[in-house]
C-alpha cells in the first residue's frame, strides 16, 4: 500500500568529476609545477567519482577481508582474501602509479603530482591506501640496498595490480607492508623484543631469521615487510617476504585480524614468527635512523587522506544542504547553514593547501627552507590536518542529519574512516614532540620558515599577532614548551595556513579564514563566522563546491 510520495530525498553525487570541481586543487597543482599531469587527474577524478567505483568501494568495505589461516587437510596456509572490489580499487591506485610515481618519474612537481592523485582516490575509499602508502614510502628505503633494489624494481615500479599469493620472482607487481609495533611498545619501539639471529656472516644485506611478534601489521597479505628486529648491536631494519628464495612460505603466522572501527576494507593483522628468513636493509643497529624517512612518507600521507576525507565530507554536505529542503527553503539558503558551511569550506581549503605545499618540498630536498617544511611542517600537519579531521567529518553528518547516522550513505563511512590517520604513524602527543625535537635538529631551516612567515605577515595584523603568540611559546623554557607543545604547533600550522591562504585563496576566503581563527585555540567550533554578509558566504561556497 502506498501512503505517500517520495520527496524532499537528495539525490546521491556521482558521476561527476572530482578534479575539475576542485577549484583549489587545481590551483595547487598548477602553482607547485604539476601541470604537466593535470590530464592525468582529470580522468582520474572522473572515474573516481563514477557510480561504478563508487559501489565498489562500498562493496570492499561492507565485504571484510577474511582470514583462513589453514587449508581443508590442516596445512597452514596463512592466507587473507578480499573481495573483488578490493583488487579493483588496487588497479585503479596502481594505473596512475599513486605508488611510486616520484621515483619512477622523478622532475618538478612530482611529488605534487602523486599527492593529487592520491588525494583523489582518498575522497572514494581510504582503505587501499595503506599498502599503497607503505610500498610507496619503502622505496627509498630498500634503495639503500642496489643488489636488493635491482631485483625489486621492475615490481616495484609496475603500473598492474597482481593480486597472486606468489613467491616474488613469480610476480608482476610487488605490495610492500610494514611491521614495527609490538604489544608491550607501540609507538615506543625501541621496547621492540622481536630477536634476528645471522645466519652466516652478520651486517647490512645478508640473511637473519626473525622470531617475535607483531601487534599490528599492516596489509599481511603484501608481498614482503620491512621489519624492525634487534639483532646483536640493537634494533635494525629487515626486509621479510611472505615466500622463502626456494619457494616454501616463510614462517609469518597470522593470528587474528584486527576488528577495527573503520578502514574495513584493509586488513590488520597479529603475527608471530619463528626463524623468519630476512635480509638487514641499513646498517645494523640503526633500525630506526633507516626507516625515518619511510616515516616522513607515511605521515605526509596521512595528511593527505586525511584532507581528502574532509574535502569528500564537504562536498556532500554542500551538495546535501543545496537540495535538501527545510522550513520553506532549502537547507543551503538559511544563515546559519550558510556560515556552518562556509566555515567547513574554509577549513577544507586551507588543509588542501597545507597538503600540497607539504608535497612541494618533498620535491626539493636539498633546499634548506624546503627541509624544514618537510621535517618540522610534515608533524605538525600530521598532527592539526588528522585531527581536525574527526570533528569536521561529524559536522558533515550533522548537516545530513537521521540520513548521515546510516550506513547506506557516504557519511558514516567517512566518519568512521576518520579517526586512523590521527593514531597510525604516531598520535598527536608524538607529532608533537616530535615537531619540537626537529625544530632544535633544523635550527637554521626553522629560521627561515619563520622569516617566510614574517614576509607574509607584513600588513596583515591578525597573521602577525598568530606569529607573535607562536614566538611567544617557542621562547618559554624548554619544560614549558613541552608540555604547551600541542598549542604551539596548532600555532604554527594556523599560522602556515593563514600564509597559504593568504597567496592562494581569494580575499574573501583568506580574510574570513585568519579572521576566524583568530581564537582556535578557546573550543572553536563551525559555524562561528563573524562576518555574515551573505555575498562573501556564497562566494565562497562556490568556490569550494560549484553549483
Amino acid at each position: 500500500m502506498q501512503t505517500h510520495d517520495v520527496s524532499n530525498q537528495v539525490a546521491p553525487l556521482e558521476n561527476i568529476n572530482l578534479y575539475t570541481t576542485d577549484l583549489a586543487l587545481q590551483e595547487g597543482v598548477r602553482n607547485h609545477g604539476a601541470a604537466w599531469h593535470a590530464a592525468m587527474l582529470q580522468a582520474q577524478g572522473a572515474e573516481l567519482a563514477s557510480s561504478e567505483v563508487q559501489q565498489l568501494a562500498e562493496l570492499a568495505n561492507r565485504h571484510r577481508p577474511e582470514l583462513h589461516s589453514h587449508d581443508r587437510s590442516g596445512h597452514r596456509i596463512d592466507t587473507v582474501q578480499f573481495h573483488s572490489a578490493w583488487h579493483a580499487l588496487l588497479e585503479l591506485l596502481r594505473r596512475p602509479a599513486l605508488h611510486a610515481l616520484p621515483w619512477m618519474q622523478p622532475g618538478t612537481g612530482a611529488h605534487v603530482a602523486r599527492a593529487a592523485g592520491y588525494y583523489l582516490h582518498g575522497q572514494v575509499e581510504a582503505g587501499s591506501l595503506c599498502p599503497t602508502t607503505m610500498t610507496f614510502a619503502a622505496i627509498p628505503v630498500l634503495r639503500q640496498e642496489p643488489e636488493l633494489f635491482a631485483q625489486l624494481q621492475g615490481r616495484l615500479f609496475s603500473r598492474e595490480h597482481d593480486s597472486r599469493d606468489l613467491p616474488l620472482h613469480h610476480k608482476r607487481s610487488a605490495l610492500i607492508g610494514m611491521g614495527m609495533t609490538e604489544k608491550q611498545g607501540g609507538s615506543d619501539v625501541r621496547s621492540n623484543t622481536s630477536t634476528a639471529v645471522a645466519v652466516a656472516a652478520p651486517g647490512r644485506g645478508a640473511a637473519y631469521l626473525l622470531s617475535g611478534h607483531k601487534w599490528f601489521f599492516s596489509a599481511p597479505m603484501c608481498d614482503a615487510h620491512l621489519m624492525l628486529a634487534r639483532s646483536e648491536q640493537g634494533l635494525s631494519c629487515f626486509f621479510v617476504p611472505r615466500w622463502l628464495p626456494d619457494g616454501g612460505k616463510n614462517p609469518i603466522h597470522i593470528q587474528r585480524l584486527k576488528d577495527k572501527l573503520g578502514n574495513c576494507s584493509n586488513a590488520s593483522a597479529e603475527v608471530e614468527f619463528d626463524e623468519a628468513w630476512a635480509l638487514m636493509v641499513g646498517e645494523e643497529g640503526r633500525g630506526i635512523a633507516t626507516i625515518i624517512e619511510m616515516a616522513n612518507h607515511t605521515r605526509l600521507d596521512c595528511v593527505i587522506g586525511s584532507a581528502a576525507l574532509m574535502r569528500q565530507a564537504l562536498v556532500q554536505a554542500i551538495h546535501h544542504a543545496r537540495h535538501r529542503s527545510a522550513f520553506g527553503r532549502h537547507l543551503a539558503e538559511h544563515g546559519l547553514m550558510r556560515n556552518v558551511l562556509a566555515d567547513l569550506a574554509l577549513e577544507s581549503e586551507a588543509a588542501t593547501q597545507l597538503m600540497l605545499r607539504l608535497a612541494h618540498a618533498f620535491d626539493a630536498p636539498d633546499d634548506p627552507l624546503e627541509r624544514a617544511w618537510k621535517r618540522i611542517v610534515t608533524p605538525a600537519a600530521k598532527f592539526w590536518i588528522c585531527k581536525r579531521a574527526l570533528q569536521f567529518t561529524g559536522e558533515c553528518m550533522e548537516v545530513w542529519g537521521g540520513n548521515g547516522y546510516v550506513e547506506t550513505g557516504p557519511m558514516a563511512r567517512l566518519y568512521r574512516e576518520a579517526p586512523v590517520n590521527s593514531i597510525w604513524e604516531g598520535s598527536g602527543n608524538v607529532m608533537c614532540l616530535d615537531v619540537l625535537r626537529a625544530i632544535e635538529r633544523e635550527a637554521q631551516g626553522f629560521i627561515l620558515l619563520l622569516q617566510q612567515l614574517q614576509q607574509a605577515a607584513a600588513g596583515h595584523p591578525l597573521l602577525d599577532a598568530r606569529l607573535s603568540a607562536l614566538k611567544r611559546l617557542l621562547a618559554m623554557p624548554a619544560t614549558e614548551r613541552e608540555s604547551l607543545a600541542r598549542r604551539l604547533v596548532q600555532e604554527l600550522v594556523l599560522a602556515l595556513q593563514g600564509m597559504l591562504m593568504l597567496q592562494h585563496a581569494p580575499a574573501a576566503s583568506s580574510d574570513a579564514f585568519l579572521a576566524s581563527r583568530d581564537q582556535a585555540g578557546d573550543g572553536r567550533v563551525y559555524g562561528t563566522l563573524g562576518d555574515t554578509d551573505a555575498v562573501r558566504l556564497d562566494a565562497i561556497l562556490q568556490r569550494a563546491w560549484p553549483g
